[in-house]
């Protein structure tokens, strides 16, 4: 049975568990919704964004209990050749390794036809996913997992027929997407508002635009918005984690927080910065 390595533990050193404990120090669930069927979180290192995913993750390990997450990942690399599954064995985590759910990772396989394909090398190399893993194996210790990576394109069908797949399938399965979101400044090549105190204001709009797209369960303007703005670096994810939450009942999402990267660690005058936001339906 394989066994996935980590690949991309800069991203979260260090102890997990306390990392994570620390986060919820101070979190109160919200009310609403009653019993979440998705979630989007960042994938920054856990210095940035790791308190938002926390929060994600605590919200729907309290109010659904999964026993499984289809997981959709943002894509950094150049591996996967469409939608790809890693169907077999487990991911290895700082706190133990995390399986996969065979059963429904071979059901979404036979349900999606050509939407979706078999391909473990895919996740070769990519942290989107590995660095959600500690807060799963954490809060939900016996929860499976079907990995999906998830390019750009218009994945809101592919998405939908995911939600569709989870609610025939039945059990207590919840799909998490990730996404960042603008990614600002000289490094990234993206500087149209200039820097100081103004482009952080425009930045942070910028952001909204496509959180506002999420919660509103506009799937399909998601890609278009993206390539336009350049406000989300897994704009494929996050279209078709919103599709699979319509799908599976949700008719609007909820933002537990918002943050960037220079609001947890500024440095002088406004110049550059990556946004995260937490969404739970």
């Amino acid at each position: 049975m394989s066994t996935r390595k980590m690949c991309a533990r800069q991203f979260y050193p260090g102890d997990c568990r306390d990392q994570i404990e620390k986060f919820l120090e101070q979190y109160e669930i919200p009310k609403k919704p009653v019993k979440p069927v998705a979630g989007v979180v960042p994938h920054a290192g856990w210095i940035f964004s790791g308190e938002i995913a926390a929060k994600v993750f605590k919200c729907i390990s309290v109010k659904s209990e999964p026993d499984t997450f289809i997981l959709l990942g943002a894509v950094h690399t150049f591996r996967p050749r469409g939608n790809s599954l890693y169907a077999r064995g487990s991911w290895e985590t700082p706190l133990g390794e995390v399986r996969i759910d065979e059963e429904t990772a071979g059901r979404l396989l036979d349900l999606l036809g050509e939407d979706i394909v078999e391909d473990p090398a895919a996740h070769a190399g990519e942290h989107s996913i590995e660095v959600q893993l500690p807060f799963i194996k954490c809060l939900c210790p016996d929860a499976k997992i079907v990995p999906v990576a998830v390019p750009p394109g218009d994945t809101y069908l592919t998405g939908r027929r995911i939600g569709e797949a989870a609610t025939e399938i039945g059990g207590k399965i919840v799909v998490m997407g990730t996404t960042d979101l603008t990614h600002y400044g000289d490094v990234y090549g993206f500087t149209p508002y200039g820097y100081g105190d103004e482009a952080k204001r425009r930045m942070r709009e910028n952001d909204f635009r496509m959180i506002e797209l999420a919660v509103n369960m506009k799937s399909s303007e998601v890609r278009k918005e993206a390539e336009r703005n350049r406000n989300a670096c897994g704009p494929g994810a996050l279209a078709a984690t919103v599709s699979a939450a319509r799908a599976m009942g949700a008719s609007k999402g909820l933002l537990i927080d918002y943050t960037t990267s220079y609001d947890m660690m500024p440095e002088g005058e406004f110049e550059m910065a990556v946004g995260y936001a937490g969404i739970v339906f």
